[in-house]
């Protein structure tokens, strides 16, 4: 996957298609039991649809609209340390 095929303009640009009269409107989300999950919200209300969707920040810098996986507990060896 290219790198712009997955930044967040281009997927809002994919998903939801912004108009003039329909905007979109992104929220950043906190997550309470994770500090590490960067999510945004993006809705486009119009009078015939609503839509929502969450995307999701990649270590790598991709949205995706799905969750990264959890990162796992790591144990770093630092020679000349104590």
């Amino acid at each position: 996957m290219k790198r712009g095929e997955s930044s967040l303009r281009s997927l809002i640009e994919k998903w939801l298609a912004p108009t003039a009269t329909t905007p979109v409107h992104v929220t950043r989300c906190t997550f309470a039991n994770s500090s590490q999950t960067r999510c945004v919200l993006a809705r486009s209300s119009a009078s015939e649809r609503s839509l929502a969707i969450f995307f999701f920040r990649h270590d790598d810098g991709a949205w995706r609209v799905f969750p990264p996986p959890p990162r796992k507990p790591e144990m770093h060896f630092c020679p000349g340390a104590g």
